[in-house]
């Protein structure tokens, strides 16, 4: 009787023991890696969501600004603009990588494409004549045709559509080191208007803002559930694929983009030219949320314009599996980049000109650069070829 009971409780020792050692190891890095991709595709799909929700409202709005031209109708273009630019700037981390958003057929350089030559599109100061809105025996009508197929022709910059595009529209020029532009609303009266034209300045706006809408509906679709779309074939594809899609949208925003195009050219050239929103002086909250898109998919979180938290499994975790240091050393880092984005102040044009804004600007630069390394790391650390 003895040595059964004694058998009884060696049984029941090796199946606890069992038991807690299945339960140490936890999910396997593999089912880690799927469910930070599916929960990525469930934030890219809320993002562009968001994105285009608040491109119609800028679409609503700038119709009842033309409609009745004033101070306050202009006013609340201008914000519907700036709004709308939150959950814009926190899907460029979806770019780099040959998705919808800038594959071959992509939208990108249709929605945010910068800098511009503004006056390719309008009168620029010593330049009343200037822009397709002002030549309309080039460009008799002004539609949905015509704007998009002008886009970059003849030079990168000759941008035609996008934000940019409207932010210039709304503010006009940035003239002055203590202000926006002062674009007045003035331009878009029929009676009694200043700048000529004023009739066709309207219609072009308004054919800018249906395409944006139109361009980021697309994004919406190829990113929703349970379609077949892109999402369908970036689930399906090996994992490590797709995780390496996901690491080269972060590492090159972070690297080439953000900290290096964005910032690093306005900074050593000191032009307000290569700032980002120069129209509306709008490019400090452009880094800020660049970097905030970032952040988001390391850890697998988004906040929708409604409040509602999407917070499941995100890169960090998959890098925790793997190397739990590294995964310390990145959130640092970006905590670090958070830290020193949110102390660069606005005017960004004036920042990159005074001494102490030069220093808070490369401080985030460096900063942002030093997180992009890692995220090389980080991809090494998970057998994954990452080149930025």
């Amino acid at each position: 009787m003895k040595n059964i009971f004694l058998k009884i409780i060696a049984i029941i020792l090796v199946i606890s023991n069992s038991s807690c050692k299945k339960e140490e190891s936890g999910p396997s890095l593999e089912s880690i890696k799927k469910s930070a991709i599916s929960n990525y595709s469930n934030i890219v799909y809320a993002s562009y969501s968001d994105s285009y929700d608040k491109a119609v409202d800028l679409k609503n709005t700038i119709n009842s600004f033309v409609n009745n031209p004033s101070e306050n109708t202009l006013a609340a273009a201008k914000q519907a603009w700036l709004d709308s630019r939150i959950p814009y700037l926190q899907t460029e981390v979806y770019r780099f990588y040959g998705g919808p958003i800038d594959g071959s057929n992509g939208p990108e350089n249709k929605i945010n494409a910068w800098p511009m030559d503004e006056n390719y599109i309008d009168y620029v100061v010593n330049n009343a004549n200037a822009g397709i809105i002002n030549d309309s025996v080039n460009y008799p009508t002004i539609n949905k045709d015509l704007i998009p197929n002008l886009n970059q022709t003849g030079g990168e910059t000759n941008i035609s559509t996008g934000y940019h595009a409207i932010e210039f529209l709304l503010w006009g020029q940035d003239l002055s080191a203590t202000s926006a532009g002062t674009r007045p609303y003035t331009d878009y009266l029929t009676t009694g208007g200043t700048a000529k034209n004023q009739a066709r300045r309207a219609q072009y706006l308004q054919v800018c803002a249906d395409l944006l809408v139109e361009n980021l509906a697309y994004l919406v679709d190829e990113w929703k559930p349970n379609a077949a779309n892109y999402r369908a074939i970036f689930e399906a594809a090996p994992v490590d694929a797709s995780i390496q899609k996901i690491l080269l949208g972060m590492g090159s925003l972070a690297k080439g983009e953000l900290s290096g195009q964005r910032m690093l050219v306005a900074w050593d050239k000191q032009n307000q030219e290569d700032e980002h929103s120069c129209f509306s002086d709008n490019t400090t909250n452009d880094i800020i949320y660049d970097a905030l898109g970032i952040e988001n998919i390391y850890y697998g979180r988004y906040t929708k314009i409604d409040g509602t938290i999407i917070d499941g499994t995100g890169i960090n975790d998959v890098i925790k599996k793997a190397n739990s240091s590294i995964d310390t050393k990145l959130s640092s880092q970006l905590a670090a980049t958070k830290t020193a984005v949110e102390a660069i102040q606005s005017p960004f044009d004036q920042e990159i000109i005074n001494t102490d804004g030069r220093v808070r600007v490369l401080t985030a630069i460096t900063a942002i650069d030093t997180e992009a390394n890692t995220i090389v790391e980080l991809a090494v650390a998970l057998g994954i070829s990452l080149s930025l």
